[in-house]
């Protein structure tokens, strides 16, 4: 009879099934904000990238000073 108790209050406890949807949440905010960094960060590149051309340019054209 004891089993039979136990067995129906774990079928009433829903406390593993929200753990269960936190953790998949946390795990889709962690996807999106890598995401996030490794798109901002190649455009950060790439902007440096072309910054740092540009100087060369001016410095070349300027007499390298």
């Amino acid at each position: 009879m004891y089993l039979i108790s136990r067995l129906r209050a774990l079928r009433r406890d829903a406390s593993g099934q929200d753990l269960l949807e936190y953790a998949l949440l946390v795990a889709l905010i962690a996807l999106v904000a890598y995401g996030a960094v490794e798109l901002t960060g190649t455009n950060i590149n790439s902007l440096f990238t072309t910054v740092a051309g540009k100087v060369g340019q001016a410095a070349a054209a300027g007499g390298g000073a």
